[in-house]
Order: structure tokens, then C-alpha cells, then sequence
């Protein structure tokens, strides 16, 4: 699992930690780095976020051995077992101590930018980090919190080495990890966008997350949405499927291919994916049962991409939806239908994915499309490979050609429906989510 960005993987950790919401809960981010995934984690549990300050005391001629760590309010947590073999006296114990408080002051001060700190007192509090590489830092935050009076202590990240417990021990009492992949090298390798968190960029997480809904506040929370719906498309009434998982952040349109149907157990898997990531889903069929049975309509382009354009027209007359930013899924022919729409110049679509699709099939409109496009091909899937690489290559649009190897066109070999779910997901949670939820003319419809 790769990682678009630090808020792409705060929103999927979150997703592992629903279960908090609604209790006493604190999210915590250690700085720089973990900030702005727990300001994501913070969000979707509808938690209060503050920052982790903490420094770690290193023994004066071996920095980098911990013998402790030190914490806001005067907290202060030593490992006799590393000060007393190593011969550190009181005095050498002070001394590192004074100036590792100092720099821990300064910090608070920083990013705190006057607000309070985050009463843990009987807490439960989540510790959130990009990840784990060494685990000291992590360890010595978790020190912390249980010294400021947590009950229970979460440590929460996206990645880490495999056994990375371990070198936690006793010091949280539950773990938490997306992914543990082999070989690991650095964090940074699992994400597509590691670049450095600005202090500015903390203190902006920071100031957001103060004005989060307090978590008793999880108890107003929409219900979620599951249900087959009627879908009116160029006076046809449609049958779809629309899913609307709690707090969705986007919702994506599918667009399905020749002789399938909303009822596809392959569209139907991707969408439980992006359901799990916080996306809604809308799956319908775009011929009727008696327009199916001429098969010249399968190869309309034209006539599914303006039924895809009125079903994102419909999407604006349902509430919990309508100022969602869409993105359209298209499969075989559909994703010909799907690009054939979102070259439309008033078209509404922020991104687009297509997995073993017919991109082709919306010739020269190709080079209309402004939405970021995904082209998922399997790489045995020789013919249709081809036809994307020629439809890539007429897109003016940011691509992405990805190729899943050892997979014919339906994907049906073991592991790799799972693959292109997992890189349709990643597209989407990194170009849908960033839209900002402003009112469009398909809300205002």
C-alpha cells in the first residue's frame, strides 16, 4: 500500500479507529510529520486534536540511548536500567534535562500559538504518527501521555516495521498499523507525497482541529446510506445502487462495460473499498434491460456519456450528496463513457479511473479531458493494453498508466482485483478529497 499523501493516510487510519467515536477520546500528533494525519484521524472521529511535545533524554556521550523523556507540565519519565549501567549522576541527569526542556518549551509554544493544552485525565488518547522507523520518539510520547493521566493509551500509524510492537513494549496498551510491508527501509518510501510538514502547516492543522465537533457530538452523525435508488437519465429511469458511508468525502460514479450491470460482483468489490476509505458510490446501469438487447447501444459512447452527465446532474437533488466532488469509475466500454463525459466543458468531474477500459472509444475527445485520469490495465491483457497506451498518449490532462501484472481484462487472477481496487482508491482519496466542497451548478440544479 502506497500512500498519496500524510492526509490520505490519516483518513484511512481513521477508518480502523471508528469504533472511538462517541467516547472519551483525545488524538495526538506527534510533530512534525504525524500532525497532519491526526488532524485527519481527529476529524472523522469527531475528536479534539492536540500536539505532542516530547523530547527524549539521551545519555551525554550516547545521545542517540535514551535514558528518558520529558513531557509538557513538568512530566518527566527515566529508564534506570539504561541510567544506572551507563554511570550518569544526578548532576549529568540535570544538565540534559534543562536543555531538552527548554527546546520542549519552545516547541509547545510554537505550535500551541497560545491555546491550552489537551486534558488527558482519564482519557482515552490516540498517539498518531506517519509512521515508525526507530519507534523511540513514539515510545517516549507514549511514556508521556500515560505520566499526564491517560487511561488508555492507542498508538496509531499508517506504517512500520514488521515486530514494530516490540519496541514499543508495555508502553501503549493498544497498536495500531495499516501496513507492517517488507523490505522496510524509511517511511518515506510508502508515500507518493513525503514531503516536509512546515511548522506553519502543523500550527494550521492545529487551529483546525480546536474547532472540531467535541466527540459526545458523534451521536448526531447521519446514518449511513445503502440503497437501491431510481435514477432518471434522458427520460429513462435507471436502476442504481448508492452507497453513503458516514462523513463521506467524495462520491464516485460508476460506469459500467458491455453485458455488465450495477449488480457486477467486480465493480461492486472496488466499491466497498472506497466505501471503507470514506468514498460514496453510486453504481447504475446505463441501458435499460430492452436497450441492452441491441447491441449497438453498448457501443454508443455518446449515448452513455450523456447518461452518465444527467445521473451527476440527479446526484445534485440528493441532500447528503449534492456537494460532494465526483469522480467517475468506468469499466471496458464504460470507461470510453466515462472520459467521453468529462470532456464535456461544463462537466463537474474531478477524477477519473479506468480499469481495463476502452478509453479509446472517446476518440478525439480524449484531448478535451481536464479531470486527472487513472488507466488500470491488466499486463496480460495485451490488446486492450495497447489501446490505453495509444489513448494515454492523446490525454493533455495529469495520467497515469498502471499495469497489473500476470492480469487478463476481468481481473480474475488471484490478487489482482485487490490490486487495482487498492490503486483506484489511492487516485481517488488523493485527487477527490483535496476538492474543496464548494457549491456547484450541479447543486444548485
Amino acid at each position: 500500500m502506497v500512500f498519496a499523501n500524510r492526509a490520505d493516510a490519516g483518513r484511512r487510519l481513521a477508518a480502523r479507529l471508528e469504533r472511538l467515536r462517541g467516547s472519551e477520546v483525545v488524538v495526538l500528533g506527534l510533530p512534525r510529520g504525524g500532525v497532519p494525519v491526526a488532524f485527519e484521524v481527529a476529524r472523522a472521529l469527531g475528536a479534539p486534536l492536540d500536539v505532542i511535545v516530547v523530547r527524549k533524554l539521551g545519555v551525554p556521550l550516547q545521545p542517540e540511548l535514551a535514558m528518558g523523556a520529558i513531557g509538557e507540565g513538568g512530566v518527566r519519565v527515566l529508564n534506570y536500567s539504561v541510567i544506572r549501567p551507563a554511570g550518569v549522576t544526578e548532576n549529568e541527569l540535570a544538565a540534559v534535562e534543562e536543555r531538552e526542556r527548554v527546546e520542549l518549551e519552545r516547541r509547545a509554544r510554537r505550535f500551541r500559538a497560545g491555546r491550552p493544552r489537551a486534558t488527558l485525565e482519564g482519557r482515552t488518547v490516540v498517539v498518531v504518527d506517519d509512521g515508525i522507523a526507530t519507534g523511540s520518539t513514539a515510545r517516549a510520547a507514549c511514556q508521556v501521555v500515560r505520566a499526564q493521566g491517560a487511561s488508555r493509551v492507542v498508538l496509531a500509524v499508517p506504517v512500520a516495521p514488521v515486530g514494530w510492537e516490540a519496541r514499543i513494549g508495555g508502553d501503549a496498551d493498544e497498536f495500531i498499523c495499516l501496513e507492517t510491508p517488507e523490505p522496510f527501509y524509511a517511511i518515506g518510501q510508502f508515500y507518493d507525497d513525503f514531503s516536509q510538514t512546515s511548522d506553519e502547516e502543523v500550527i494550521t492543522c492545529l487551529e483546525r482541529g480546536s474547532a472540531a465537533p467535541p466527540a459526545a457530538a458523534a451521536h448526531d452523525d447521519p446514518a449511513p446510506r445503502d440503497e437501491e435508488v431510481q435514477v432518471m437519465a434522458e427520460s429513462v429511469r435507471l436502476g442504481g445502487h448508492l452507497t453513503v458511508p458516514p462523513h463521506a468525502t467524495a462520491i464516485v460514479v460508476f460506469a459500467h462495460g458491455s453485458g455488465s450491470s450495477r449488480h457486477s460482483p467486480r465493480n461492486r468489490y472496488v466499491a466497498e473499498v472506497l466505501n471503507e476509505a470514506g468514498l460514496a458510490t453510486l453504481l447504475f446501469d446505463l441501458l435499460t434491460v430492452e436497450e441492452e438487447r441491441d447491441r449497438t447501444n453498448v457501443f454508443d459512447i455518446a449515448l452513455l456519456g450523456h447518461r452518465l452527465l444527467d445521473v451527476t446532474r440527479w446526484l445534485g437533488s440528493e441532500a447528503d450528496v449534492a456537494h460532494l466532488p465526483v469522480g467517475y469509475f468506468g469499466a471496458s466500454t464504460g470507461a470510453g463513457a466515462a472520459l467521453w463525459a468529462a470532456a464535456e466543458p461544463d462537466a463537474e468531474v474531478v477524477a477519473v479511473v479506468s480499469r481495463g477500459g476502452r478509453p479509446d472509444l472517446a476518440g478525439p475527445r480524449l484531448a478535451g479531458v481536464a479531470a486527472p485520469t487513472l488507466l488500470i490495465v491488466g499486463g496480460d491483457d495485451d490488446v486492450v493494453l495497447d489501446l490505453n497506451r495509444q489513448a494515454q498518449a492523446q490525454l493533455r490532462c495529469e495520467s497515469r498508466l498502471v499495469v497489473i501484472p500476470g492480469a487478463t481484462h476481468l481481473f480474475e487472477e488471484p490478487g489482482t482485483l485487490e490490486k487495482a481496487a487498492e490503486v483506484a482508491r489511492d487516485w481517488f482519496t488523493g485527487h477527490l478529497v483535496t476538492a474543496a466542497p464548494t457549491p456547484t451548478p450541479r447543486q444548485r440544479r
